[in-house]
């Protein structure tokens, strides 16, 4: 079966997401001690993080949805003051503004304008990126995540969901991803194939083997063309 779309998971593929998260909470806080400061005197950056992941750990039914537990989150901080509803909104697009502000991992830029060439693209991710703000939507046909799909990855839903924006069977489709279980595991069992990105040559751990393992996104295209 001829590969016909290729979807890419965003953080960790495309770009590294711990520095950009951790910017994005260091300007969100700071966002909150110029405007609502009698959160940030009560809590330091890091408890206010701690705070924040309680919350979530209190509420696994939204765990996966990262938008709408920070949102959330975010609401009852405001109540908690006796600030106005709106400081949710507010701080949540603060925090999203910064959030997007990333640095492409080195050939993505070539990659993804090669790759365009002969393939379908699209993204598939847990997270809340936006890849037309960040200025990558021309290269994309659709993007997937927790708020269109309904659910998260390693779920077969979310990869079903994907094929439909493709307009692809699962055989003509290729997941490329750094996440073992998430990307890997979660496109094979929806009946994808499955690229494992992996640059610093771990070890795969997991029964069930990706389809091919990579360390540089160059090599997707000669990859695809042997499927």
């Amino acid at each position: 079966m001829t590969i016909k779309c290729i979807t890419f998971d965003l953080d960790d593929t495309l770009w590294a997401c711990e520095p950009v998260l951790r910017r994005a909470e260091q300007t969100c806080y700071r966002w909150l001690a110029h405007y609502y400061p009698k959160i940030t005197t009560r809590y330091n950056q890091k408890q206010l993080v701690e705070n924040r992941l309680q919350y979530l750990h209190s509420h696994p039914d939204q765990a996966f949805n990262f938008t709408q537990i920070r949102l959330d989150w975010l609401a009852q901080l405001a109540d908690e003051f006796s600030y106005p509803a709106h400081m949710a909104d507010d701080a949540f697009h603060v925090f999203w503004l910064a959030r997007n502000e990333v640095t492409l991992f080195a050939g993505v830029l070539e990659s993804l304008e090669q790759l365009a060439t002969h393939f379908r693209l699209g993204t598939i991710s847990n997270g809340n990126a936006d890849v037309n703000h960040i200025g990558l939507g021309k290269y994309f046909d659709f993007s997937v995540n927790v708020c269109n799909a309904g659910a998260a990855k390693p779920e077969p839903e979310i990869f079903h969901y994907a094929m439909q924006q493709a307009g692809c069977d699962a055989s003509e489709i290729l997941h490329i991803g750094d996440h073992p279980q998430q990307d890997v595991l979660g496109a094979l069992n929806a009946g994808l194939f499955a690229i494992w990105y992996n640059p610093s040559r771990d070890v795969w751990l997991e029964d069930k083997k990706p389809t091919v393992i990579i360390q540089s996104l160059d090599e997707i295209e000669e990859q695809a063309h042997f499927l």
